[in-house]
């Protein structure tokens, strides 16, 4: 549990360090760039979702957060794996981060669009922090389930690795002097 408070606490808070000094520093639909064209640093407010989708429906992804939150919160007195700790953290992280936005940020409670400022070249969409956050833990997610690990840390043996371990194994039968076929 406390791996998750960790995590989620250092990627929440730099998220909104990060936001606030975009919004201080930056002109919103300015470019700055990091990298020359590689990374950039791209000032915008978004009222959607990713790719600036569905919006006008920010009180949607407002309650989808809040059902997040609550979700991760009411689940992680569950994981006994480091590594799901992490993913619970970087999710509840995400969702923090930008449900933080969208309640307090213009035009108003439960309608603030989200700052996204880091813009990757070939990449067709501008983030932030929050994003990377919930876009790594549930890459781990997928990985972690597609691995067997449960949330205790264990692996779940299936039969194919059942099958391949003792196709593998080498006979351990006792040495009688028997001649076997």
């Amino acid at each position: 549990m406390a791996l998750i408070v960790v995590v989620a606490g250092i990627v929440y808070g730099l998220d909104q360090l990060t936001k606030a000094l975009i919004v201080q520093n930056l002109v919103e639909g300015s470019t700055q760039q990091l990298l020359g064209d590689l990374l950039q640093l791209h000032f915008v407010r978004n009222p959607g979702a990713a790719f600036s989708l569905a919006t006008g429906m920010t009180w949607i992804f407002s309650i989808a957060a809040v059902a997040v939150v609550g979700f991760v919160v009411w689940y992680a007195r569950r994981i006994r794996s480091l590594l799901w700790a992490v993913v619970f953290g970087l999710v509840l992280a995400g969702a923090l981060g930008n449900l933080t936005d969208r309640l307090f940020r213009e035009p108003g409670f439960a309608r603030g669009h989200v700052v996204d400022f880091i813009q990757v070249w070939g990449f067709p969409a501008i983030f932030n922090i929050a994003d990377v956050g919930i876009t790594v833990g549930m890459a781990l997610f997928v990985l972690l389930v597609l691995r067997g690990v449960g949330l205790d840390g264990s692996r779940r043996v299936t039969e194919s690795s059942v099958d391949a371990t003792t196709a593998t194994a080498p006979d351990t039968a006792p040495d009688d002097g028997a001649t076997r076929p």
